[in-house]
């Protein structure tokens, strides 16, 4: 496993939990932040942690490049906000939070060169000044969905206490 994921991995399993079948769940049937909706073949009932662990690596950590950024905070901030809301939106937070710090990213939900190369340039410039911006997005995200759906104001305190959890780790 790589140099961050274990601990990242242990900390989003933690918010997470375990298994979940509410209706007003937009994921559906969920264990360890595995969902049916995206894992339609999966018997998600029976998925047990290490299997969590391998599609968390393989479809998250390593489809978003953490890696690459070689910084545990923002690389973990990254991934937790991925598993919550899925790679492309998570995506579109770093790229909006970089824009807004004043980069010029195409905000299109990739992962690709552009983005991590100015991950990394925010990293040695201001890490604390991304990690924030990645938060403040983060927790616009979740305003303006349950602003859409009012049906999804229930989680609203949940998303909240996800995103203050990380407000020390820099």
């Amino acid at each position: 496993m790589s140099k961050y994921f274990e601990k990242a991995f242990e900390a989003t399993l933690g918010l997470e939990g375990g298994y979940v079948n509410d209706p007003s769940d937009p994921g559906g049937e969920t264990k360890w932040g595995i969902s049916k909706r995206s894992y339609p073949d999966l018997d998600i009932a029976h998925l047990t942690v290490e299997d969590a662990k391998i599609i968390y690596k393989r479809d998250y950590w390593d489809e978003l490049y953490l890696d690459m950024l070689n910084n545990e905070s923002i690389s973990e901030e990254i991934f937790d906000t991925a598993v919550n809301t899925g790679r492309s939106t998570a995506t579109k937070i770093a790229q909006k939070a970089l824009n807004y710090l004043g980069d010029n990213v195409t905000v299109d939900g990739i992962m690709g060169f552009e983005t991590v190369s100015a991950l990394q340039r925010w990293i040695k410039k201001d890490e604390r000044a991304l990690f924030v911006c990645l938060n403040g997005f983060q927790f616009m995200y979740y305003y303006e969905i349950t602003e859409k759906k009012s049906v999804l104001k229930r989680f609203a305190r949940g998303w909240t206490k996800r995103v203050q959890n990380y407000k020390a780790e820099v």
